[in-house]
């Protein structure tokens, strides 16, 4: 799957956020296949957070514990200015850890990105002045060494 942050034109219409900034029931809750209680659930999550979810494709468990880690790692930061790699470092250890590898984060106030992920593997969200992308892929392992065989001549 291909997904792109940079600009909602790249999105399907249902999942382009609305620029309408004098409310927060623009949130995208999205593509990813979570009951509509669990969606009720993750708005209400969403706007106590004061987050805006802008596109998904995971499910709700995953998706409330990137939100809740990302605010937490917000707030824990309140004393100094929040480091955009640290918070992206962080966040992909968490969930390297809590779901296997391998996950990569993006954590900017201005980026463009277009990435493969794997299914139920991508979540984009704002959170404060703060983008995140955080999306899986798949590693397959080398077991055998591979070696080259010479051409015949």
């Amino acid at each position: 799957m291909h997904s792109s942050s940079s600009s909602s034109s790249s999105l399907p219409h249902h999942q382009r956020p609305n620029n309408n900034n004098n409310n927060n029931n623009d949130n995208v809750i999205c593509k990813s296949s979570i009951s509509a209680a669990e969606e009720v659930k993750l708005a209400a999550l969403a706007i106590s957070l004061n987050v805006r979810l802008r596109s998904a494709d995971m499910p709700f468990a995953m998706q409330v514990h990137a939100l809740r880690f990302s605010t937490t790692l917000l707030l824990h930061s309140a004393t100094q200015r929040p480091n955009p790699t640290l918070l992206a470092r962080s966040i992909k250890k968490e969930f390297d850890s809590m779901y296997g590898p391998a996950w990569h984060c993006v954590v900017g106030k201005s980026f463009g990105s277009f990435v493969t992920h794997s299914p139920a593997g991508f979540l984009y969200f704002s959170l404060d002045s703060f983008s995140f992308l955080l999306f899986k892929t798949e590693v397959q392992l080398i077991t055998e060494s591979v070696v080259p065989t010479p051409p015949v001549s």
